[in-house]
This record gives structure tokens, C-alpha cells and sequence, in this order.
């Protein structure tokens, strides 16, 4: 899954932060790449963080607050509440999720999804 995350973020030119976690959204990988904002490597683990233990997608969170449901911005243990945090599916069950920091949110979500695509290849 990272090499496949890193494929899609190289083949675009995109410096970013790769996080992978488990369903508890303890992390387990964790690779910024060449040139990726140093923040980045705080976002994207709290991004995979929130996808693995809300088992949705983190934009899910951001659409909510954004809607006016701020009050998820004191939920426990949720940080990463921005698009880029994708929940890692197998048999229906979240196994973990992969979180990406460092370009346009959509961007990295698309990372992540490649990364994700890579375990059903």
C-alpha cells in the first residue's frame, strides 16, 4: 500500500506525508517525501487516525463541521479532520486506513485510494 501510495504521489509530482494505521489507528507506517511540509508529518497520521477509528472517510467530518456541526471539533481522539483520511476496507470490516498530507485535500485523498487500490490488485 505505501508503494502504491508513493507511485500516485510521484507520478504527480506531489511532496507529501504518508501515514498508514491499524483499525485502532495506531500508526504503522509513516513516510514524508522529498520536499513535503514538515507539518505534514502530523496531519497525515491524525487524518488516518480519524478514518481508522471513525471507519469513514475524515472528509465525512470536515463536510459535518462545515455544515455547522462544530461541536465535532471537541470530539475525543478525532484530529485529523480533513479530507485525505481513507478507511481501509476488507470484508467489510476496517482493518485501518491510510492518511495523506501535503497537497490539495482531493489530492490526497486520491493517494490514499491508490494506496488502498494496490491491496486488490
Amino acid at each position: 500500500m505505501a508503494a502504491a501510495a508513493e507511485a500516485e504521489a510521484t507520478q504527480h509530482g506531489w511532496a507529501v506525508t504518508i501515514a498508514i494505521v491499524d483499525d485502532g489507528g495506531h500508526l504503522l507506517w509513516l513516510q514524508r517525501l522529498d520536499g513535503a511540509a514538515p507539518i505534514s508529518a502530523e496531519i497525515a497520521p491524525a487524518k488516518a487516525r480519524t478514518a481508522a477509528v471513525g471507519r469513514r472517510e475524515s472528509k465525512v467530518y470536515e463536510d459535518m463541521i462545515n455544515q455547522g456541526r462544530v461541536s465535532f471539533l471537541s470530539a475525543p481522539t478525532l484530529s485529523g479532520l480533513l479530507e485525505g483520511g481513507v478507511p481501509i476496507l476488507a470484508d467489510g470490516h476496517c482493518v485501518g486506513a491510510i492518511g495523506v498530507s501535503g497537497v490539495k485535500s482531493a489530492e490526497d485523498a486520491q493517494i490514499a485510494r491508490a494506496g488502498i487500490a494496490a491491496l486488490k490488485a
